[in-house]
């Protein structure tokens, strides 16, 4: 993941730079600008200087909240499925990224002068009205534009923010979520609901062969949402989950990986089912895909490549020309788990700087023997 996002926040920088904004920038450009500056911007793949996630660490709170700025690149990731009293259903997306442009010191004066570069996703599903709104946002880690902290815990984006909303620490999260562009907004307070999740080996998620080339990597599995969202002026109070992933690293993925398929799912039992799999370029799969299954009392199951089945049922084609899967089955047999995944909305596709298909799905099946369902969220890039 890292080495695709480097990439769209290198060209977010250079954006930045070339016209000289002082404010957040909200440009979009032409595929085709967008994809000749990417390519010229991504040849370099220089690490030097960098920090690397090589052996497990002991993770600390409030600290591993906050930024990493060592590490080349990092993010904080929300994704959530509510419902308003009339059962009308929602999904939504927070996301904030950092990538550091180079590991040195900035020199100079001038308080403009950064390393790092942030950048923003929103989205909000309007389930019954089949539609996706989204929303993006860059802008350099200077003069209190972006940046992110660890006491009190703050991420934020212009006026996009993630914050501390009481006292937390690795075992008890509460923050406030907020974002807002034109008519549309986010305003959610998210409590756990279950411990954190060390993803990997205690937190070192390996994405391929290369020593540092892995993540330090936990999750917040299942999250209670309360707050409300708003859609064309319109304001609804909504209840119901989240999920929260947070990577850092230098890695990126390799010349012959193309993409990954990314599954968070909470089954109405209290289980959370996370899947990742890594795309490569001939059409396998690495053997450095993973996820785990965690129980109601948020107890952790690894889950490894050999366990698990993915098929393919359908696929979209959006109006850009992509064409994405678009309703799956994944089996795993060890778990006793088989279940029928499809999209709340098909056209769930991020059609800003950067292209992938991420959005609200459903699911019905079979996990120990008794039928259960749920809702999640799916990520596919790559395509």
């Amino acid at each position: 993941m890292n080495y695709l996002i480097r990439k769209l926040l290198i060209l977010a920088l250079v954006t930045l730079l070339v016209n000289c904004q002082t404010n957040t920038n909200r440009t979009k450009q032409s595929d085709n600008t967008s994809n000749s500056v990417l390519a010229m911007m991504s040849s370099s793949t220089d690490d030097t200087g960098f920090k690397k996630a090589i052996e497990p660490i002991p993770f600390q709170f409030p600290r591993d909240f906050g930024p990493h700025p060592d590490f080349r690149t990092e993010w904080w990731y929300f994704t959530g499925n509510v419902s308003d009293s009339t059962g009308r259903l929602y999904g939504f997306q927070l996301t904030f990224f950092r990538t550091a442009m180079s590991p040195d010191s900035v020199i100079g004066d001038s308080e403009w002068r950064t390393s790092h570069v942030y950048m923003g996703h929103f989205a909000i599903t309007d389930v019954v009205n089949n539609t996706f709104y989204q929303a993006e946002r860059f802008s350099r880690g200077a003069l209190g534009l972006a940046g992110a902290q660890s006491e009190p815990f703050r991420v934020w984006l212009d006026d996009w923010m993630i914050e501390t909303a009481s006292d937390q620490s690795g075992s008890e999260i509460a923050v406030h979520v907020y974002a807002a562009d034109d008519s549309h907004k986010l305003d959610l307070r998210i409590v756990n609901e279950k411990p954190l999740v060390l993803q990997g080996n205690n937190g070192l998620s390996r994405k391929g062969p290369e020593p540092g080339n892995t993540s330090y990597y936990y999750s917040y599995t299942r999250l209670t949402v309360s707050g409300r969202i708003t859609l064309d002026g319109e304001q609804h109070a909504v209840t119901g989950h989240a999920w929260f992933d947070r990577e850092w690293s230098t890695s990126a993925l390799r010349p012959d990986q193309a993409g990954w398929d990314w599954f968070s799912l909470q089954l109405d039992n209290g289980y959370d089912l996370m899947w990742y799999q890594i795309r490569n370029k001939d059409g396998s799969l690495s053997p450095f895909s993973g996820g785990s299954l965690v129980d109601d009392d948020g107890h952790r199951i690894e889950i490894k490549p050999n366990q698990v089945t993915l098929n393919i049922l359908s696929t979209w084609k959006s109006p850009t020309g992509i064409t994405y899967p678009s309703e799956w089955e994944i089996i795993i047999p060890s778990e006793k788990l088989q279940l029928h995944i499809a999209p709340q909305v098909k056209a769930q596709e991020w059609t800003g700087q950067f292209r992938y298909w991420e959005g609200v799905v459903t699911f019905d099946g079979i996990f120990q023997n008794k039928k259960t369902n749920g809702y999640g969220y799916v990520e596919l890039t790559g395509y």
